[in-house]
């Protein structure tokens, strides 16, 4: 059998801690940030974790398992 190719677009938008919690960024920053406040500019600027429901599809895309 050939091996699993992981997604690339998911390689790009996600990330796994160390703990195996997914990461991603936070919409509302592509554009148009001039007018939004400094405050949600720099809130929104963090990673946020992946919810639960999605995380399963997530993994499957990058290609790991839960005990790795």
């Amino acid at each position: 059998m050939p091996k699993m190719k992981s997604h690339s677009g998911a390689k790009k938008r996600f990330k796994t801690t160390g703990t195996g919690k997914l990461l991603r960024r936070q919409a509302n920053l592509g554009h148009l940030n001039e007018h939004k406040s400094s405050v949600r500019t720099r809130r929104l600027s963090s990673p946020e974790s992946v919810a639960p429901a999605d995380a399963k599809k997530v993994r499957k895309l990058l290609g790991k398992h839960k005990g790795r």
